[in-house]
């Protein structure tokens, strides 16, 4: 009977170019060698017991998306339908969730809160389709002038939005702590995205005052507070309110633009 070598012993040093052999003894017994280097590039591509992890096809990731988005969708109109309904008080979370049909679990995994789920809310009246039109438009000017033009026709759009979500939130008892909590929120969001069109005015060197004063001033004249006192409070109409707006800003933060007769002016000099 002929016997088999014993393998050979190997040494501390490392080898590249020697084969080690593997572990497993099914591959042994049929005589399989694996290199090093080999081995290392396969545990590189993440390839584990011959079979390799392929990458996820995009379409897959999209489907999932479109899925995650249509939950969230289904939550907020099943919350806001419970709030017309049975109040603050019956929107609870195991009510959200048979309504929208998901489990509770997915709802506190998606908002972690009914603070969210409000917010959330919030967010889609406030920064709809429209919202996003007017943004687009006001994205495709670099004049600073229309660009605060524009601001206003946001505010007025946010304003009005925003006004009928807080009063279903205020008739369905939403206490006044959370509801203090939520404008918070929103006015923090309105001041991030109003920077845009502050660097433009920047940019232009036309601002009548310091950058940072002006980034605050736009943002108090556009706030939700004076849109309140005067078109619900003093019965101002929301054009009458856009207009006078959009004159506001432009009045206060810019210097008015130079005439041809003063640029000629001073070309002579």
């Amino acid at each position: 009977m002929e016997r088999r070598a014993s393998p050979p012993v190997e040494s501390s040093a490392p080898n590249p170019q020697r084969f080690s052999e593997p572990a497993n003894p099914l591959l042994r017994n049929r005589g399989f060698n694996i290199n090093y280097r080999y081995l290392y590039s396969l545990q590189d591509a993440k390839i584990f017991s011959g079979v390799v992890k392929t990458k996820k096809r995009p379409y897959t990731s999209l489907v999932r998306q479109r899925q995650a988005g249509d939950t969230r969708r289904r939550i907020v109109e099943a919350t806001r339908q419970l709030l017309e309904t049975e109040g603050y008080a019956g929107m609870t979370i195991e009510a959200i969730a048979r309504r929208a049909e998901v489990s509770a679990q997915s709802v506190y995994a998606i908002f972690k809160s009914k603070a969210g789920i409000l917010a959330e809310l919030l967010d889609q009246s406030s920064f709809g389709p429209r919202y996003q039109e007017l943004v687009q438009q006001a994205l495709s000017t670099n004049d600073p002038e229309a660009r605060l033009r524009f601001a206003a026709r946001i505010a007025r759009q946010i304003h009005e939005s925003q006004s009928a979500a807080f009063d279903l939130l205020r008739g369905a008892g939403v206490v006044a702590p959370a509801l203090a909590q939520l404008e918070q929120r929103r006015e923090c969001v309105r001041y991030d995205r109003q920077e845009p069109t502050a660097i433009v005015l920047r940019d232009s060197g036309r601002l009548r005052l310091d950058y940072q004063s002006a980034r605050d001033l736009f943002w108090m004249f556009t706030s939700r507070d004076i849109f309140r006192m005067l078109v619900r409070e003093r019965g101002w109409s929301p054009q009458q309110y856009e207009t006078w707006l959009a004159n506001t800003l432009v009045q206060t933060l810019m210097k008015p633009k130079p005439s041809h007769a003063s640029r000629h002016r001073k070309v002579r000099l």
